[in-house]
């Protein structure tokens, strides 16, 4: 009974203001510049990166070989790490505008241009540009630089919105091509964030010595500090499984905010590889997908199997649905076909086990009795694969991934039994019924 007004409530107070903030569009815009502009450069550049910094500490001949092999063309082979992965922030920058602008049926691409220039305005200082070397300002345009990416991506678009609905924009005569009013009805508000982005970038650098975004950054270093804590992990990974309860897709919630935190930890690492440091950041995005999400959010891989093989009709069925999904981490046919979604006999374990499995892959990190994570795969790649891609080609990563699976089966076996338990009676009520109704026809 507590249960079922814990979730009554939930879905009466909690779900229609949850619900609205996954509605919100500059969430979604940003959420969306990650997800489609930065992550191919993220997956790709950070493949240029373990090839130029092979896990030698496996001891393993062929590494040990390569490594010396490429030494002498180790910043050679950086080259295409740095020119993706190392200027995601300018696809941010484009990436937020123009999902922005499509949200508003505005000119995405010229949005998009807009913010990009008023990015790299601010990421260089205010000074004999012709003097200024690019691998200085190189870091503000990658994980550095992704707060002033995302706010100028905000900024540029609304601004070009009010020029268009107020008027202030150049308007031609009819009769002109088409290409020519788009070009000079932008005229106007590019003139404008230009001039406002040279003139915060100067003041800034007059004063300070520093440029916008490293302004920022400094501003925002306590906020990016504390987004790698543990409490901030089993945070986010509670609100994800709390919404998913609901029916609202919880990742796609809690990344559109804490993306540029977990983007900015993994590039922290990156950097920290590159330098032969050791790495510092822990909660990054792979730390969810690769070591939490395994089979789909809420580490549903071992309740897949336990459907499979279940007494029940209706989880058996599920089961066979939901197996070839589950090897590249899409749990939705499970989620609401159980259901998971609403289901107070499943929301303990459902929400029990990521949170355990966050807390043990913390640990594991933090005591690095596993690598810490330095690659972004693909969410699909499947389980054992993805543990050891992720954190750079050590075994540790699936081991970990092991490890969590056998914690969320133990986790889930008990309220399994109990919902299975409850849907075969009811099934073969439901049998009973039948044939009485077929025995009076």
């Amino acid at each position: 009974m507590k249960e079922n007004k814990f979730m009554k409530w939930m879905e009466e107070r909690l779900m229609p203001i949850l619900a609205k903030a996954a509605q919100n569009i500059y969430l979604q815009s940003i959420r969306d510049a990650f997800c489609i502009f930065a992550l191919p450069l993220i997956i790709s550049g950070s493949i240029f990166l373990i090839i130029a910094n092979p896990p030698v500490s496996l001891g393993w001949g062929i590494i040990t070989a390569w490594s010396k092999a490429i030494a002498p063309i180790q910043n050679q082979i950086l080259i295409a790490f740095n020119l993706s992965f190392g200027i995601m922030a300018t696809a941010v920058a484009f990436g937020t505008a123009y999902s922005l602008a499509s949200r508003w049926d505005m000119d995405e691409a010229l949005c998009g241009l807009l913010s990009l220039v008023c990015f790299f305005i601010v990421c260089f200082p205010a000074t004999d540009i012709t003097k200024v070397q690019f691998g200085k300002v190189l870091d503000y345009l990658g994980g550095q630089g992704l707060f002033i990416a995302i706010l100028l991506g905000i900024i540029c678009t609304t601004v070009t919105k009010l020029f268009t609905k107020k008027g202030l924009v150049i308007k031609m005569p009819a009769g002109v091509p088409p290409y020519v009013v788009r070009t000079f009805s932008a005229l106007v508000p590019f003139f404008v964030m230009i001039t406002l982005s040279w003139a915060v970038e100067w003041i800034v650098w007059a004063n300070l010595q520093i440029t916008l975004p490293q302004l920022v950054l400094e501003i925002f270093k306590p906020l990016v500090a504390v987004s790698d804590t543990y409490p901030a992990a089993l945070a986010e990974i509670i609100l994800m499984m709390l919404l998913w309860s609901l029916g609202i897709h919880g990742m796609n919630v809690v990344s559109s905010v804490a993306y540029p935190f977990w983007t900015a930890q993994l590039a922290a690492n990156d950097a920290a590889l590159k330098a032969g440091q050791s790495l510092p950041g822990i909660v990054c995005e792979p730390f969810f997908h690769m070591f939490t999400h395994i089979g789909g959010s809420g580490i549903t891989w071992p309740l897949t199997i336990m459907f499979l093989f279940s007494a029940s009709k209706q989880l058996k069925s599920i089961g066979k649905v939901e197996l070839i999904p589950a090897i590249f981490n899409i749990n939705e046919p499970l989620i609401f076909g159980a259901p998971l979604v609403l289901n107070p006999r499943m929301f303990i374990p459902f929400i029990l086990a990521p949170a355990v499995t966050v807390t043990v892959n913390y640990a594991a990190f933090f005591f690095n009795l596993v690598p810490k994570v330095v690659f972004q795969p693909p969410f699909t790649l499947p389980v054992f694969f993805g543990g050891i891609i992720a954190t750079g080609g050590y075994w540790q990563g699936a081991a970990l991934q092991l490890v969590n699976l056998l914690i969320a089966a133990a986790i889930y076996y008990p309220f399994f039994k109990g919902y299975e338990k409850d849907l075969v009676e009811n099934e073969k009520n439901a049998e009973k019924e039948a044939q009485l109704n077929g025995s009076a026809n």
